[in-house]
């Protein structure tokens, strides 16, 4: 079974002791591809994910800012964003969007790092990839301003929403890309999502070292371990493992146009 991880944080100082070997781990295990995320702790220092993807020829990058750090963003963080979509290993934009759980960044500031950076992606001809938690009527909001079906594409990243949310989603272009959190017991309105979001639309993901999925609940994350959320969504969806890696695969080689 063939698998892209299609969001993972490799940067992350939880990788620091052993790096070299979860990325060996999740070749073992049948991960073709992973997408390195390089939000990283924010600007100035927008290379997190280029960095690891120039390594392996197998890692993908995207750039941006978090809007945990949306504050941090200034005008030359907008220059060196628009540069780096120039880099052949960078295949996405994100994450970006909006987070008012945590508030890290006041949210008029988060609005405007997204809308800013929506904007360099649309130049760039990049797919977005979306973070929205606890703000999920703004985040739809400025999609649907600003994005939208004629751009190129995106991801709403480790969904955590119910299929009414999918549903706006997937009118809006996006792909609907499922983590960990699919496995927990009580994540009910998440399975039920997808159960219908459509095939050509489905991505899976791991997020590490965040939210593992059951049977490693609570503990570090990895990329290996996308293979117990493609078992799970198989199962929600009564198909194979093989068809939802094969189905995954293709949805992120087609969206982010790599061979």
């Amino acid at each position: 079974m063939k698998l892209i991880d299609s969001h993972c944080h490799l940067d992350n100082e939880q990788f620091d002791a052993d790096r070299e070997a979860v990325i060996e781990r999740a070749f073992a295990a049948g991960i073709e591809h992973m997408l390195a995320i390089g939000s990283g702790d924010g600007p100035p220092d927008l290379e997190a994910g280029i960095r690891i993807a120039e390594k392996y020829p197998a890692i993908y990058a995207s750039i941006g800012v978090h809007p945990h750090d949306a504050s941090k963003a200034t005008a030359e963080s907008y220059k060196q964003l628009a540069e780096l979509t120039k880099h052949p290993k960078v295949v996405g934009f994100g994450e970006i969007g909006l987070d008012y759980h945590y508030d890290h960044s006041p949210r008029e500031v988060q609005r405007s790092v997204f809308v800013e950076q929506m904007r360099i992606a649309r130049g760039a001809g990049l797919p977005i990839i979306i973070h929205t938690r606890e703000a999920w009527d703004d985040t739809l909001a400025l999609l649907t301003k600003l994005w939208g079906t004629e751009n190129p594409g995106g991801i709403i990243h480790c969904f955590s929403e119910g299929p009414r949310e999918a549903g706006q989603a997937l009118a809006l272009g996006f792909h609907i890309s499922f983590a960990g959190i699919v496995t927990f017991p009580k994540a009910i309105a998440i399975q039920e999502a997808a159960k219908i979001v459509p095939a050509n639309r489905l991505l899976i993901e791991t997020d590490a070292p965040f939210l593992a999925p059951v049977p490693k609940r609570g503990k570090r994350n990895e990329p290996a371990l996308v293979v117990e959320t493609a078992r799970k969504v198989a199962e929600l969806r009564g198909v194979t493992p093989q068809e939802i890696a094969e189905i995954t695969a293709g949805n992120f080689r087609r969206l982010c146009r790599i061979g």
